[in-house]
């Protein structure tokens, strides 16, 4: 089974071919439907070889397609002193976008 390892967004993803998953939203101006190219991959296996990168494989590319740009569900920040009335709450939600793998090379 062919994969990659490739870093995006401060995190690693393990990925082949056909997989979809959500990553942290990149900045730009992108749309559903757009192409990305993820040039940070730190392992392949490919046919049976596998290539460590040190720290990226030279020459190694990934390529995808935004299938879809939304955000999480949303996450409540609450701080509390306790004795002292003080509390605060807030909500975030992070975007993200979420890809399909189409080709590791």
């Amino acid at each position: 089974m062919d994969f990659a390892v490739i870093k995006t967004g401060g995190k690693q993803y393990k990925v082949a071919v056909g997989d979809t998953l959500k990553i942290e939203k990149i900045i730009g101006d992108f749309k559903v439907g757009d192409k990305l190219s993820f040039e940070e991959v730190l392992l392949t296996e490919l046919a049976g070889k596998t290539t460590v990168g040190v720290p990226t494989v030279a020459s190694a590319s990934v390529d995808a397609t935004i299938t879809e740009i939304d955000r999480l569900e949303k996450v409540m920040v609450v701080r509390y002193r306790q004795k002292s009335r003080y509390h605060k709450k807030n909500g975030h939600r992070q975007p993200y976008f979420g890809i399909k793998i189409e080709a590791i090379k």
